[in-house]
């Protein structure tokens, strides 16, 4: 079991559990329709974005296949939430999981993804010692794609027209790394 000890440090980013007070910030980036665009859900309203931390709150620990973490990156900097990360368990036998990520645009280009994705793979790796991890996108997110690609991961497949998605076919991009390329790629303490 992984229960890690909040909030998670970065060099710049605190990594913590959502919470009801941070409804006004999660709403808006769910409330965009940018940031929607990509993803299965559509733009919410405040009602619909309420859901969402009191759903996520209680996603604090790994203790079994099925489980995930999902925690709001609060860069120190702007002292607020700016998005949020999830890490998901998806098999004990064989070691998987996977890896998501959704910001507030107003945040992109700021590194703030990739340094909370990179503490959702130690996460993975070196707490969970899962032996893969995952990570999809609509394959029109050239961003997300791009975010992966920084972190090491390596596209393993372009599925054409796979899913049925708010009214349209899409294609998905599915990324991976092993865990023995995390510990090649990782600097020394």
């Amino acid at each position: 079991m992984v229960e890690p000890r909040y909030p998670i440090e970065t060099e710049r980013l605190s990594l913590r559990p959502l919470v009801y007070e941070d409804l006004d910030d999660a709403h808006a980036y769910y409330s965009r329709p940018d940031v929607a665009r990509y993803l299965y859900w559509e733009p919410r309203d405040r009602e619909e974005s309420l859901e969402a931390p009191a759903a996520y709150s209680s996603r604090t620990e790994l203790a079994e296949e099925g489980d995930g973490l999902v925690l709001g990156v609060v860069p120190r900097e702007v002292g607020r939430v700016v998005g949020q990360v999830n890490l998901q368990w998806r098999s004990r036998e064989h070691r998987q999981g996977e890896i998501g990520f959704v910001f507030h645009p107003d945040h992109h280009g700021r590194g703030y993804a990739g340094e909370a994705a990179r503490a959702m793979l130690r996460i993975g790796f070196e707490d969970l010692r899962l032996h893969r991890i995952a990570g999809r996108c609509d394959a029109r997110n050239l961003a997300s794609a791009r975010l992966m690609e920084r972190l090491g991961m390596r596209r393993e497949a372009h599925l054409v027209e796979n899913e049925f998605i708010k009214g349209e076919w899409t294609d998905e991009l599915l990324y991976a790394m092993l865990e023995g390329e995390w510990w090649a790629g990782r600097p020394a303490d």
